[in-house]
């Protein structure tokens, strides 16, 4: 090295040292943002019905497990574009030049914001008809979807959830002792309790039952659902009213039920035994070549399978 003779050579030894010794910024392992973020990843499973492996996977993935620049300073660990966001975003190429991503106020939220985000946008809803526990069908779906552009994005997720048996956390039947907090910047946020107590139908489908005073708005709110979920899942239109009683699904039926068929009774319909067994109305319809709104005879047999 060639050295200014107007430079002494202390001040260049002080120089190489600090040039050549200075600490790399800590990355955190793929172990190190599992054990963080598990417990978020089962929440979010049992509030809305996504595997926990899938969401670790895609946080992992998506986030190079927390070290991207979208993880670090925006907190977004899923990609997620802004898309009618009217939050804070940031710009950073992609699939085009300065694609606008959203930014959160902390990784919490953007967990959150990613389960909202399959959950409302209507080409994920078939997602929802598999079981929690199905995460190849899962990780397909998410790419056939178009979640992601790699043609490769549901083996990578396969992968990742296999080769760290994340899969165990799709088996965790309640929910963390310490609830994740949904803000971290500001401490944890108090959740309101749900006014309903959440059933598990035999189809394994969650529903509440309609009490006095319910509306399809109410519940919506209660549960951080569209109108036109709880509309959707239950065969309901606008003008239809809620009466106590009333079992409201949370989440799609089924295309089958848990029985091969059911005995028609006296005032039954199609729609009430759709809710009944939790299986599609399209589907009970379609399984008995039978027209919505067709009349039934007390005594028959419908197929249910």
């Amino acid at each position: 090295m060639k050295v200014n003779k107007h430079i002494p050579i202390v001040a260049l030894l002080l120089f190489a040292v600090s040039a050549f010794a200075q600490p790399s910024e800590r990355r955190t392992s793929k172990s190190q943002y599992i054990s963080k973020w598990k417990e978020e990843a089962i929440y979010q499973m049992h509030k809305y019905g996504i595997p926990a492996s899938i969401t670790l996977a895609q946080g992992i993935l998506e986030s190079a497990h927390g070290n991207s620049e979208l993880a670090k300073y925006g907190n977004n660990h899923f990609g997620i574009k802004c898309h009618n966001w009217s939050g804070p975003s940031m710009f950073k190429d992609d699939d085009h030049t300065d694609d606008c991503f959203r930014v959160y106020d902390s990784a919490s939220e953007s967990f959150r914001d990613h389960s909202d985000f399959l959950r409302k946008r209507g080409r994920y809803e078939f997602l929802f008809e598999l079981r929690s526990n199905d995460y190849k069908g899962w990780a397909k779906g998410l790419k056939k979807a178009g979640y992601a552009t790699n043609p490769k994005y549901a083996h990578l997720l396969i992968a990742l959830i296999e080769k760290h048996e994340l899969h165990q956390y799709d088996k965790v039947k309640g929910l963390p002792k310490t609830p994740p907090a949904l803000l971290a910047i500001s401490g944890q946020i108090k959740r309101e309790p749900n006014k309903h107590r959440v059933g598990i139908h035999e189809n394994k489908i969650k529903y509440i039952v309609v009490s006095s005073g319910d509306t399809f708005w109410k519940i919506a709110k209660e549960f951080d659902m569209g109108l036109w979920q709880l509309y959707k899942y239950n065969d309901l239109s606008k003008t239809d009213l809620l009466k106590d009683g009333d079992l409201i699904f949370l989440q799609p039926k089924r295309r089958r039920a848990r029985s091969k068929k059911c005995r028609i009774r006296n005032g039954d319909t199609l729609r009430s035994l759709s809710q009944e067994h939790g299986l599609k109305l399209k589907y009970l319809c379609k399984k008995n070549n039978l027209e919505y709104g067709s009349e039934l005879k007390v005594g028959t047999f419908l197929s249910l399978k």
